[in-house]
């Protein structure tokens, strides 16, 4: 009966399969446009991606790419993402153990991707990704063939639209919470969520136009004029004189008659440190402030103590990742993999912090479980590598003898620390 029930069940999984095709594949992909940005394009995008009836991102995404680029927020949102991504995690089954075998399931570079494209959801909003075909690997364990984001174009979250075509409106979009969509989709974020790159290109905007701004002032005022005075009507001698003035690299030079006068003219202009680089040093500290929470881990800090209540807000940012994505495997990913024939059923996902502890803080943390309980002498032998026999028991330190304290002296103290502070 058993064996009945899984042959149709793998005959069910068959034709949802040749039915499904991928859907990234449906997609009409255009090439995007390049515009330039600025605040007033930026607040008319905004309220075009609100709008009630048709929502539309696309020019919000065109600003969001804008932005990208600024090198400052591209770095705090990889050392954000860094920290994430660095942390180790465990499939532990209903009494808490780890299971090693599944975890070979996840250790795959599909779940690496997968999990980048659900961190961008912060940045972005939303982010739909679609899982591969099931394959096996070279250990014939099953895994997905890989991931793919859904491009952000084709996709209108406030109504779970997939739109062929970039410009369609969502009531002309496939519904992706329908099946057998559903079954290869994980969808990530809130559907009217815009994102943290909103507030980020306000800042980026001016930011971008301060750095054109301060290149020109750099082209006019930055070299000295150089005004050359002559009396001479030969047309060569001028021809050769105008071109040392334009032309002139660092080895100019020039024999000129004693008619002719050239001048070196220096700027006065010296106020552009004060006024485009703080602008920029500003609009850096906000995109630190807005994507890290803080400014000291990524820019100049000034002392530990700072530093250190700086990096704790920053970890609080890190753990909340860490939760939306243990949340996103456990609910979301997790069945999917089961509906797929992934022998994780009845797992979980968690984080393993144990692995992450520095080794200060391994020796601490061994240090005082060692000295309250039995540990078995394997733990460390498979830990380190090395053979690890019975425990040695800890002599206790004999105490001072009475008598011999007696004997000392009140002036001999006096004498030692006198000494001692000298």
């Amino acid at each position: 009966m058993g064996k009945r029930n899984n042959r149709t069940l793998s005959r069910q999984r068959k034709a949802v399969a040749e039915k499904r095709s991928a859907l990234i594949m449906e997609l009409y992909r255009t090439s995007e446009r390049l515009a330039q940005s600025d605040i007033e394009k930026w607040r008319s995008a905004w309220q075009s991606a609100i709008d009630v009836r048709n929502p539309n991102r696309l020019r919000l995404l065109d600003i969001y790419r804008d932005a990208m680029i600024d090198s400052h927020l591209s770095g705090c949102i990889q050392q954000r993402v860094g920290f994430v991504m660095s942390r180790s995690f465990k499939l532990v089954n209903e009494k808490g153990d780890a299971n090693d075998n599944a975890l070979h399931l996840l250790d795959q570079a599909w779940f690496k991707d997968l999990c980048r494209y659900c961190l961008e959801a912060n940045w972005y909003g939303h982010s739909l990704i679609e899982l591969g075909d099931v394959i096996k690997d070279g250990d014939g364990c099953p895994t997905f063939s890989g991931v793919r984001l859904i491009p952000r174009r084709h996709v209108i979250p406030e109504y779970h639209r997939v739109v062929t075509h970039v410009g369609y409106t969502w009531q002309n979009g496939i519904d992706y919470r329908e099946r057998p969509w559903a079954d290869w989709l994980i969808e990530v974020g809130q559907p009217d969520d815009l994102g943290l790159l909103l507030k980020a290109a306000m800042h980026t905007i001016p930011k971008k136009h301060a750095m054109v701004f301060w290149d020109n002032f750099a082209e006019i005022f930055g070299m000295p004029w150089r005004i050359a005075k002559t009396s001479t009507r030969d047309p060569k001698e001028y021809k050769n004189l105008q071109d040392m003035v334009f032309n002139g690299g660092r080895a100019m030079g020039a024999v000129v008659g004693m008619e002719t006068d050239i001048q070196f003219i220096e700027s006065g202009k010296g106020d552009a440190f004060n006024v485009y680089d703080k602008r920029i040093d500003r609009a850096n500290s906000e995109i630190s402030k807005l994507v890290i929470g803080q400014t000291m881990t990524i820019e100049d800090g000034s002392s530990l103590s700072q530093s250190q209540t700086h990096l704790k807000v920053f970890e609080n940012l890190v753990e909340s990742d860490r939760d939306k994505l243990r949340d996103m495997v456990n609910n979301k990913l997790l069945p999917l993999m089961v509906l797929h024939g992934f022998p994780v059923k009845g797992l979980r996902f968690e984080w393993d912090d144990a692995i992450d502890y520095t080794p200060q803080q391994q020796v601490a943390y061994e240090t005082m479980i060692a000295d309250r309980y039995e540990v078995d002498p394997s733990y460390f032998a498979d830990k380190y590598g090395m053979p690890v026999g019975n425990r040695i028991n800890i002599v206790a330190l004999p105490e001072p003898d009475k008598d011999d304290e007696k004997k000392e002296k009140p002036e001999d103290d006096d004498k030692r620390q006198h000494s001692f502070f000298d």
